[in-house]
């Protein structure tokens, strides 16, 4: 019997509240738990109440279609094409509209997302590495490893009213928490897009992910980095080279 097959035998069953706490102290409790019941109504629910809080903070006191101005600036060739238009003032009111409902529905994107990324680990550990976990306990252990995201937009929060200048304001990068946020934007938008990645909040959530996947599938912590570092890579390269076609 292994050292984490003994603990799950011996661990009292977690409420999703203990789950929750548990992903920043004592991570494998939560992860050995979800081999029991594999749910996230609690990294769900507080995804959901942070979402609609820093969408709130942002609408009050930056305004949307602050938000989409600032997007745009961040590609001239797109607002170069967007000012020279003549319905420029009905085109940056459509999207600031989209920018707003994206941002309320984020958690919407934010499952689907989850849904593609966990499948591709699903495949690749199970199938690759021989591992032996669930789908839904992959499922689950993104959503409790992304938890700690939810410190980078409540850290956000606090920024903006903290008086954070509204025409310096990212919705998609609120705190220089990462590499990207400190570049000049006199740089290509495909680097500051990747460096953006290079997060303190998303590394420790990949973090999580590899032990969470090492438990719940049963394989090694090293079989585990290869296919979520190598999925995280790729994502950030598509990412990367999305931005670089907006120019």
């Amino acid at each position: 019997m292994t050292e984490l097959t003994a603990a799950a035998s011996i661990q009292t069953p977690l409420t999703e509240t203990q789950r929750c706490v548990d992903v920043f102290v004592a991570p494998s409790k939560t992860f050995i738990d979800l081999r029991r019941k594999a749910t996230f109504w609690g990294p769900l629910l507080v995804m959901i109440i942070v979402g609609i809080g820093f969408s709130y903070t942002v609408q009050k006191q930056i305004g949307w279609e602050q938000v989409f101005q600032n997007n745009i600036n961040q590609a001239p060739a797109k607002a170069e094409k967007i000012e020279s238009n003549p319905n420029a003032a009905s085109i940056k009111a459509i999207f600031a509209k989209v920018t707003a409902g994206a941002a309320y529905g984020y958690f919407v994107i934010a499952l689907l997302i989850t849904l593609i990324t966990s499948l591709l680990v699903w495949v690749s550990i199970n199938f690759g590495f021989g591992g032996t976990a669930k789908y839904s306990q992959i499922y689950a252990v993104s959503l409790y490893a992304s938890l700690v995201m939810n410190i980078k937009f409540l850290l956000g929060i606090i920024a903006i009213f903290a008086g954070l200048a509204p025409d310096s304001f990212l919705i998609q990068n609120p705190v220089g928490s990462n590499v990207g946020y400190y570049l000049s934007t006199d740089l290509p938008l495909w680097l500051r897009s990747f460096c953006a990645h290079l997060d303190i909040f998303e590394i420790w959530s990949i973090v999580l992910s590899v032990i969470g996947v090492s438990i719940v599938a049963r394989v090694s912590k090293g079989k585990a980095a290869v296919v979520v570092v190598g999925w995280w890579i790729i994502f950030i390269l598509i990412a990367a080279g999305a931005a670089a076609a907006q120019g």
